[in-house]
């Protein structure tokens, strides 16, 4: 995900902290850099590829200011190119930008602006922003006011820096993507003097300060010798100062207490990136380039642990479809059958690095197999040997147990699929559910009882986890999720399964989370598991849509909003992640670095 890091105050050495700052911004993973320099003139130097590209390039340049911004940009909307890269300007140049987040209204207002004579020369969403600050200083509007309106119009996510000309300062603002401020040597949020930082984690200004204020949604700031925060309707707001104790590798939770927490929290934002430009819900189209030539006859699935549950998802989409899917674990790929004909290998992989995977996808394409990489992670290599890769968008997971990503490779997956294999029908069935999934993820955020569950069942012996159809990975997901951070017994089943040997350790004891969504037949067998479990005293939590009577024979209920069955896997997944980060953090667990467990596994 993209990153930014600004300041003012540093004098001479503006130059040098807004470098050491993009280099502390390198782990989020990023495709080109960039930084803009204000002092009598405004001053740009980007490109793509690495921090060090920019540091070569900046070697042939004499950049100066009091104050700058830089960013390290990781591709959303175009390429990684030099005309691409952040920040951006508007047609004078007198205006610079940086940018995170997803603008989502980017198109209109685009139109208006061109339609204005204004001319861009990216194909970013960001470089509206420049141009819409010069069309309202145009129109005699002071910088506040033009950065305001400007922010006003925007639709959509993002964490913004901006420099003007002839206007002292920084001007920020933030919606749905994190931005804070550093209080650097002698600055104080009350009175004018010292340094100040903007960034979108600490670590980029870490090494300087550890005094910080954390914008909030809605609130905008000028830095200008003094720190001024004003709310959405322009009243200045009074924030505190919080000082920073984490080590470098602890910082960047935004504020929440737990890196997993902050990314179970960060799904609406993520989805929306995965979705954008790749759906039109009117026409039901999905669009993911030349991806959707590679029309295969079969198609085999190989991955691990939290991404093989997507693969399952994933093969169960193409089979309904009508075209023959298996989903591998990719350590025993090596003794399946060959693909065969058009047949297409898709690894997935969040770090696009498991080795097991990696190995896999060799071995595919010694058979002569075209092959895929479904993957978080530009320029891993799985992306750089496969033949065709299709990015989830979800930015950079720190935790160690899979969250936003798993809901990223399930959409992906569908997207994948439909664009592919599947009718016209079936996507005006779909599409428009997956356009409501980060609506209707942030709804579940901000109404689970998924804590009040966890703190009733942590001292179970044991935990069950039950679906059909798309609903069984997701059962097998959440096992997986409350093993790898609470390290309490816990295991999914296909529902029917149950009374083929599982049923002989359900007890009292023994909480039985039910996936049971839609009025189907799926889900009325599941009614009858639920009735299965409930005979033999065992707790029920019923993680439901409603259209059943789940309800009715559940001692507890997790509700998602309705939808369609595919898109009811992602949501009930949230509600499960819920659960097993709440037990976790009730019994005092390492939640972000479980025991034995690392983020990318490169060993097989």
């Amino acid at each position: 995900m993209c990153g930014i890091i600004g300041c003012i105050g540093r004098g001479d050495e503006t130059l040098d902290t807004l470098v050491h700052g993009l280099e502390k911004l390198e782990y989020r993973g990023y495709d080109s850099a960039g930084i803009a320099l204000l002092d009598e003139e405004l001053s740009t130097c980007k490109t793509s590829g690495k921090i060090a590209d920019l540091r070569e390039k900046l070697d042939g340049r004499d950049l100066s200011g009091e104050v700058g911004i830089g960013h390290t940009r990781w591709s959303t909307h175009g390429p990684p190119t030099d005309e691409n890269a952040h920040p951006h300007a508007d047609c004078t140049g007198d205006i610079a930008v940086v940018h995170n987040g997803i603008i989502e209204n980017y198109q209109p207002v685009r139109d208006e602006l061109v339609a204005d004579g204004h001319r861009f020369t990216s194909d970013t969403d960001t470089e509206v922003v420049p141009h819409l600050i010069e069309s309202k200083l145009s129109a005699g509007l002071s910088p506040d006011e033009a950065f305001r309106e400007t922010v006003d119009r925007l639709e959509g996510s993002y964490a913004i820096a901006a420099l003007i000309e002839d206007a002292d300062g920084l001007f920020v603002a933030r919606n749905d993507s994190p931005l804070v401020v550093g209080l650097g040597a002698g600055a104080s949020p009350d009175a004018d003097g010292g340094a100040f930082f903007i960034a979108s984690d600490v670590p980029a200004f870490r090494d300087f300060t550890g005094d910080v204020i954390y914008l909030e949604d809605g609130e905008f700031a000028r830095l200008d010798g003094r720190l001024t925060v004003t709310d959405s309707q322009g009243s200045q707001v009074t924030k505190d100062v919080h000082t920073v104790e984490w080590d470098a590798e602890e910082t960047g939770k935004s504020g929440y207490d737990h890196f997993m927490l902050k990314e179970i929290h960060e799904q609406p934002r993520a989805l929306r990136q995965c979705l954008r430009g790749r759906v039109e819900e009117q026409t039901a189209s999905v669009d993911i380039g030349d991806l959707a030539d590679l029309a295969p006859t079969g198609v085999q699935f190989v991955a691990c642990g939290t991404s093989y549950h997507a693969a399952m998802y994933g093969a169960q989409l193409f089979r309904d479809a009508g075209v023959p899917a298996q989903a591998f674990l990719a350590s025993e790929y090596a003794t399946s059958p060959p693909p065969v004909g058009n047949s297409l290998v898709v690894g997935i992989s969040q770090s696009g690095e498991t080795a097991d995977t990696l190995s896999a996808l060799r071995e595919a394409e010694s058979r002569g197999a075209r092959t895929l990489t479904l993957t978080n992670t530009v320029g891993s290599t799985m992306d750089r040997e496969c033949d065709h890769t299709l990015y989830i968008r979800s930015g950079p997971e720190i935790g160690v147990a899979a969250s936003k990503t798993f809901a990223g490779q399930l959409t992906a997956l569908n997207l994948f699929s439909m664009a592919t294999a599947e009718r016209n029908s079936t996507r005006r069935d779909v599409v428009p559910e997956l356009r409501k999934l980060p609506g209707n993820v942030q709804k579940i955020l901000d109404s689970s009882s998924a804590e009040a569950v966890a703190d009733y069942y942590e001292d179970a012996e044991s935990y069950f986890f039950i679906g059909r159809g798309y609903q069984y990975p997701v059962a097998l997901e959440g096992a997986l999720k409350l093993k790898e951070i609470s390290y309490e017994h816990a295991e999914g089943f296909a529902a029917g399964e149950l009374k083929h040997g599982p049923l002989a350790l359900v007890d009292e004891n023994t909480p039985v989370f039910a996936m049971a969504v839609g009025d189907d037949e799926k889900a009325r067998k599941t009614l009858g598991n639920i009735k299965e479990v409930e005979a033999r005293d065992a707790p029920v939590v019923a993680v439901t849509d409603g259209r059943n009577d789940a309800e009715r024979y559940a001692d507890h209920v997790l509700e998602i909003p309705e939808t369609h069955p595919r898109a009811a896997a992602v949501l009930g997944n949230v509600q499960l992640q819920l659960v097993s980060y709440h037990i976790a953090d009730q019994l005092g667990r390492s939640i972000d670095k479980p025991r034995n467990l690392a983020k990318s596994v490169t060993v097989e």
